[in-house]
This record gives C-alpha cells, structure tokens and sequence, in this order.
C-alpha cells in the first residue's frame, strides 16, 4: 500500500516525500485509516516504527488548511523531549499547510507559550504538569479541543501522571475523538483505556517487547572497574561518530561524561537536573555530530529521536525489563541498522536474566580475547582490541542474520542539514517510512525529573 492510498491529500504527500519516505509502515498503513474515519484506537507499536507519524499525518489531513482561533488537537506527552519531537514532527509534516502548533512543557518561560496561546494555535503539543499550571492561570482555551492523543501513555502511568490525565481531560469538552499510543498492552493501559476511549479499534502491529530485527544486540561480561575503559576503547577503535549511552542515574552520566571527555571523546550528559536550555543544547549538538557521546538516563529512552543513529550502549542495565527495549529501540529505527550493547557487571545478572525472559531469548555474547576484564583499574589504553572476536563467535554470528549490521563513520555533517556536505557522511540505508523513531520507573518529581 503507498501513502497515496491512505487518503492523504497533495499538500502531505509532498512533505513525506520531501523527507524521503515512499511506504507506510505498519503501524502507518491501520492506524491513518482509522483516525481518518473518526474512530477511538488503543494502539501498541514497538518503538521506531513511525507511530508519531502514524497519527500527526492523519491529523494535519483533518484539520485542514485553515487556522483557527482554539485549538482543536491536544497531544499529551510524558516528557519534555517527547514533546519537541511530536511538535516537530507535525511542522515537518505541515509544513504546506498554515496550521499553527504550540509546544507546552516545563523548565522554560511561561510567556512565550502563552503568548502562543494568545495568538491562536491549532494543535497544542503538551506535557500535562506545565498544561495544568496554564488551565489553572486560565492562559489558554481547551474548549475547541476535538481530538486527545495519549502519546506513550504506559510511559505517563509509570510517572504518576494519571491523576493530572484526569484533571486535564475536566477541562476539555465532550471530545469527539481519542486515541492511545503505548508500547504495552498492560493491565493498567486497559484499564485506562476503558475509563477514556469510547469502543476502541485495538491495533497491535508487532511483537510486544521485542526491538526491531535490524537492531544487532550483543553483551559484555565486564568488572564495573573495566567498563570505562572497554567502552572508550570501542568508541575510538570502532570510529563510533554518534553512541547514545545509558546509565542508570543522573551522577553517573555526569561521572561518565567528564570521563570520556578525558579520553578524548566529545561527550555530554542529559537527565533531570539539567535545564532545558542545556538538555536542548546538548541533543542538537549530539543530532549535528558535534557531540560524539550523548549519556542520557531513561529520561531520554523514549524522547529521543535521531534517523539512522548507528549504536546504544547500556553501561548500566535497567532495573526494570521493559525500559531495555525502549532503550535499545533508539537505534535500527525506519529500517536501518542498529547495534546495542550492554556492558553486564557481576552484580547486574539478575536483571540480564530478567531482560532476556522478556525478550523471549539470550542475547548474544561478546569476548575481548586476551584481555583482562577482571575487576582492578584499568586504563583505556590497556585495552585491546575489543571489536576482535574468535573464530567460533564470526561462525555462530554468520548464522544470525542481523550479526555485523553496523552503520559507521566519520563525518560530522548532519543529514537533517541540506546545506551541510553529503561527501563524507556514514553509509546509511535510505529510509522508507516516515516518522520511524518517533520512553527505570520514575514517579513524577523523582530523582530530580522535571516535566512541568
């Protein structure tokens, strides 16, 4: 099926083939029709499978061409990030059109969003905290609102947002139309589905928990103290131009950061504590390839969306299973290749038996032949070849179909510049959906988190 088929007008189809993309995805292809046709969806997609696309298309197509006064679509996020990347998403895709779209989430000034409001928004992208300080000062008008996106919502259950759902969806009106994005099918999500959509059309359109098959993932068996030093060791030796790193708190990614900046690796940290000005600086950096190493807690897991990003490393593991999916769902997005890689201490089995009872299978292991991984301090350059694997590991990896699909480079240009020279750019398959990226338990305020 093309996208001409989905019954999207000239004005969209112009802007997805401006971006590149000459099929709909799965998610794409059931939930455009659905939307169209007025109808509530409870929807799962695992992550980057187009699924921001997959309702900010159909969206824009009902909103038509002519601005109003109130706002007619309201999209509630559970992150800042999320939110910049929903917005952005619907000025990519509206670009032809003269809609006009507010983003709403805390950590920057109230003016400038309600001088927004004043001049009149069609679509409002919001986190629900900053919303409700907006509802509460009466700066902005909900009553023309006809369609609610819940966008992660698994994600803002996990972060307590339940109760400020309920206070935002008082302030809207008999919404004609509500639609539910998750990556899970919980028994929480039913229930809130149930409380929210009226006779839902239920789209599940890939295995739950399971990342994309163009995401190559491998494991680590490595001392805590050894971690550094394999993981700087594999950037430099690798040529890795673009790694998005996990760790488990906001310390450690500050820690890591500096020290990966000593070994000579453009590096930055984004989390919680960080101002919105500096977590906006350091992912458009990272996105430009002006930054090599972005480490990020799970504030970022499902709020980052960067086409073609070639590597994700899980320093720490998660606690919590299901956030290593969204995790590594960062990478092998739209289609292309991906490598994930956790690095597994001692004292993190536990959680990698977990995870791989989730995923449905071991991982495959990766051994640095002749290197001591033991625990002892170590420095980078006592390591040697980490990506070296024996014979037994290149014949068992042959076998595996997704083994070995590493996107890498060395440029520093930045594909979302057309400005910017495409000579030296990594080899990347060319995407052919749209929207292809588009999430440690936290409750709201926790760890220092700041949606509002």
């Amino acid at each position: 099926m093309s996208f001409q088929e989905l019954g999207l007008s000239s004005r969209l189809l112009n802007a997805i083939e401006d971006q590149g993309y000459t099929q709909p995805t799965a998610i794409q292809t059931r939930a455009i029709p659905a939307v169209l046709g007025g109808t509530d969806i409870l929807a799962a997609a695992q992550t980057g499978t187009g699924k921001t696309a997959a309702f900010t298309l159909p969206l824009l197509e009902k909103l038509g061409d002519k601005p109003q006064k109130k706002a007619r679509v309201l999209v509630l996020t559970p992150t800042r990030e999320l939110a910049a990347q929903v917005a952005e998403s619907v000025r990519t895709y509206g670009a032809e059109t003269k809609l006009r779209t507010a983003v709403v989430y805390g950590g920057v000034g109230y003016q400038p969003q309600i001088k927004a409001f004043r001049q009149g928004v069609d679509l409002i992208v919001a986190t629900p905290g900053r919303l409700l300080d907006h509802l509460d000062s009466h700066n902005v008008d909900l009553s023309g609102v006809d369609t609610l996106v819940l966008d992660e919502a698994d994600r803002m259950l996990d972060m307590g947002f339940i109760h400020d759902i309920r206070r935002v969806l008082k302030y809207l009106p008999s919404v004609r139309q509500r639609l539910m994005f998750s990556a899970t099918f919980s028994k929480d999500i039913r229930k809130l589905a149930t409380s929210i959509l009226n006779k839902p059309i239920e789209i599940d359109v890939a295995p739950r928990n399971s990342a994309a098959e163009s995401v190559d993932q491998r494991v680590l068996m490595v001392e805590k103290s050894r971690k550094r030093a394999a993981l700087s060791h594999l950037i430099r030796e690798g040529n890795w131009v673009q790694v998005l790193i996990f760790t488990r708190t906001k310390h450690g990614a500050n820690r890591l950061a500096k020290q990966l900046a000593e070994d000579g690796i453009s590096a930055a940290a984004l989390h919680g504590n960080k101002s919105q000005n500096a977590r906006t600086r350091a992912l458009a950096s990272f996105k430009q390839l002006d930054t090599q190493a972005l480490v990020a807690t799970d504030i970022a897991a499902r709020g980052i969306d960067i086409d073609m990003l070639p590597h994700v490393v899980n320093f720490d593991l998660p606690n919590v299973p299901e956030d290593y999916v969204h995790r590594i769902g960062r990478t092998g997005r739209a289609g292309a290749d991906g490598q994930a890689l956790s690095l597994v201490g001692p004292d993190e089995r536990k959680y990698l038996k977990d995870i791989e009872k989730l995923v449905g299978g071991q991982i495959e292991r990766m051994t640095l032949p002749d290197i001591d991984l033991r625990d002892g301090e170590a420095e980078p350059g006592e390591v040697n070849d980490p990506l070296k694997r024996s014979k037994n590991q290149n014949n068992t990896a042959s076998q595996n179909k997704n083994s070995g699909k590493h996107h890498r480079g060395n440029a520093k240009t930045d594909e979302r510049h057309p400005d910017k020279s495409n000579a030296n750019k990594p080899a990347q398959r060319r995407r052919n959906s749209p929207g292809g990226g588009k999430r440690n338990r936290q409750r709201r305020g926790r760890a220092g988190q700041d949606t509002r």
